[in-house]
């Protein structure tokens, strides 16, 4: 398994974007749970705070947050374990054109532990861009944004909640046995990869960037057809995957998302027919080939363009993916990167029900910097995933890696 450090190789040559342009504030919208007055059989509440930059207001892509038939006072409420300093709030609306408009008016409640209070504010109401409301600073543990209809039902797209980073919490607990083996992989670590703090596309990078949320995209590198059941199959097991990773991160030490949303936002092969579906639910590209595999729009990609922008990508920077998933007829073991993770599509396939899909955890954490452990073993340590062959799961020494990399990197997202 290849380490993850050997893509700077890859990436030799491209201007890397500096951090997040405001490190001041935080996005801490993604870690509340949503709710919602009344939610469209067809609709989800979860959209208005999945992370995804909607590309207009008459969405089509991606889920949505409506309320049509019903109509008059309607609300979405972001709910948080603990209390959150909030001082701007950016509103995404939907308005399709028919059943769901824009609001005739609307505002913001926070919950003062016995009501729900108005938040004093000027409030545009556009289509197709974020409506920002800033204010004094309040502190809370719910936010509700109220919408009054018009001509029509009202919904949302997305909600921005921006909480002051420097006041989150800051700790840096590990059980005592695990300090010294976790200051010697560290030390590892920073002698072994001198680039480490100058490169700027780790999947933390990815998420900052996207406010809580990652995209993927699939190089299918075999010839077997694929159905709608199976290609949303992969998703699921990649985003559980995925999730195994957030988990052992959420409330820690600052980290300000409890839930990381993972998207396929599209598919590359050699033949069009081998994809056993027509709705477009993703993007799908044809016989764009590299390293001899099929391969995703390059002008989408954030290995190729860090800026944030995909002025070139089609669909524009919603459709854009942070990693591909690359499925390789054949191929044993598995490889890893910023650039995302490489593993037999047999083998993916054979396990989509597994629990644990252990090599692609492992690619996965290389995705967050975590290194292989080829040639030594750091002291006191015996079996963990990060140490090939030896796990088959996360263990509690692969968490501590993993929460120590966000110590030593969280201070360039403003944390």
């Amino acid at each position: 398994m290849r380490r993850l450090f050997a893509v700077f190789a890859l990436v030799a040559g491209f201007l890397l974007a500096p951090a997040h342009a405001d490190a001041a504030v935080v996005d801490v919208a993604p870690s509340a749970t949503a709710s919602a007055s009344y939610t469209s059989p067809w609709e989800s509440v979860a959209a208005v705070n999945d992370g995804i930059d909607p590309a207009r207001s008459d969405e089509t892509r991606n889920r949505r947050w409506g309320t049509w038939p019903e109509a008059g006072e309607q609300w979405a409420l972001l709910t948080w374990p603990s209390a959150q300093t909030i001082s701007s709030v950016q509103v995404y609306f939907f308005d399709d054109g028919g059943g769901v408009r824009l609001p005739a008016s609307w505002k913001l409640q926070s919950w003062d532990g016995g009501a729900y209070v108005d938040i004093p504010a000027s409030y545009p109401t556009a289509a197709d861009t974020y409506n920002t409301v800033t204010f004094p600073a309040v502190t809370t543990t719910r936010l509700r944004v109220v919408l009054r209809s018009g001509e029509a039902s009202v919904g949302l797209l997305e909600i921005r909640a921006l909480a002051d980073a420097a006041g989150r919490q800051s700790t840096w607990s590990p059980p005592a046995g695990l300090v010294a083996p976790l200051d010697e992989v560290w030390r590892h670590v920073e002698s072994t990869y001198p680039d480490l703090y100058g490169y700027r596309n780790y999947a933390w990078d990815q998420i900052m960037a996207n406010g809580g949320s990652v995209n993927y995209c699939v190089r299918w590198d075999s010839g077997a057809p694929v159905s709608a059941e199976l290609r949303d199959d992969i998703q699921a097991a990649l985003a559980r995957s995925f999730k195994k990773w957030m988990d052992v991160m959420a409330g820690h030490n600052g980290w300000p998302y409890a839930d990381v949303p993972v998207k396929v936002v599209g598919w590359a092969v050699r033949d069009r027919a081998l994809l056993q579906w027509s709705d477009d639910s993703v993007d799908v590209y044809v016989g764009d080939m590299s390293e001899n595999a099929p391969q995703c729009a390059e002008p989408c990609g954030r290995l190729f363009d860090q800026s944030g922008a995909y002025p070139n990508c089609p669909g524009g920077a919603s459709h854009h993916y942070d990693m591909s998933l690359w499925l390789t007829e054949g191929m044993n073991g598995g490889m890893g990167g910023a650039w995302g993770q490489r593993v037999g599509s047999e083998y993916l396939t054979d396990n989509l029900g597994s629990d644990d899909i252990h090599i692609l955890l492992h690619e996965i954490g290389h995705s967050f910097g975590l290194d292989d452990f080829y040639d030594w073993t750091p002291a006191g340590q015996c079996c963990f995933l990060m140490k090939a062959g030896s796990a088959t799961s996360i263990t509690e020494f692969d968490a501590w890696m993993l929460r120590d990399v966000w110590r030593h990197l969280k201070s360039r997202y403003g944390y």
